[in-house]
């Protein structure tokens, strides 16, 4: 059986230079990013951005659900990814961020296409309980993974996709010694998506993991 290879930084480089490239509104998103400091880990990689395109493209989904938006580079990728006439609603808290982001959004013209909630998650997850959406994005606090992720089955049919981001949790999950609470809780939240029999799913290494969970 073939072994993965841990992907360096430089190795990163390589496979980023070979694949899709980047939208100049991406770059831009990410060069702002990078003067954030610490907070620049609430950015999804490079390579989920390409991973978010392609399965959207593959898999002609229209509308959109993002729950967690920070400064816009998962919502611009979903965006750009969308057909002419798809949605896309991205839930975020943060008024700041969210600011940051409309004007991203304008500036690569894709904000026709997206329409953001600025509010707590899960109140905006009652409201959209009548909705539904071929895909869910899943990227906002840990501490609510669960609920956002059962609130996400309702509004997604059969043969929809349910995506989650740091599922591995900078590789701590697999460490039964660390006992910290956010990644005991990212464990626990992975066995909870393992055993339930309404979808399909796998975890995919990409970035901090991600979980891609099909409808059944």
């Amino acid at each position: 059986m073939g072994k993965a290879i841990g992907i360096t930084e430089n190795l990163e480089k390589y496979i980023n230079n070979l694949s899709l490239k980047l939208n100049p509104i991406q770059q831009e998103i990410i060069n702002h990013n990078d003067t954030l400091g610490d907070v620049k880990r609430m950015q999804v990689a490079i390579s989920q951005c390409h991973f978010l395109h392609l399965i959207i493209k593959t898999s002609n989904i229209k509308n959109v659900l993002e729950i967690g938006t920070f400064t816009g580079l998962s919502a611009l990728s979903i965006a750009l990814a969308l057909p002419d006439d798809g949605k896309l609603i991205a839930l975020d808290k943060d008024e700041g961020t969210n600011k940051v982001a409309l004007d991203f959004f304008k500036k690569a013209n894709q904000d026709n296409k997206i329409k953001t909630i600025v509010k707590p998650a899960l109140d905006s997850l009652e409201e959209l309980k009548n909705s539904k959406f071929d895909m869910v994005f899943i990227d906002a606090d840990k501490m609510n993974y669960k609920e956002y992720y059962e609130r996400s089955l309702k509004l997604v049919d059969k043969g929809g996709l349910i995506i989650v981001d740091n599922v591995l949790w900078h590789g701590e999950v697999a460490d039964e010694d660390n006992l910290d609470k956010f990644t005991i809780n990212i464990r626990e939240f992975n066995k909870h998506v393992s055993q339930d029999d309404r979808v399909e799913q796998i975890i995919v290494p990409l970035g901090d993991g991600m979980t891609v969970c099909r409808v059944l």
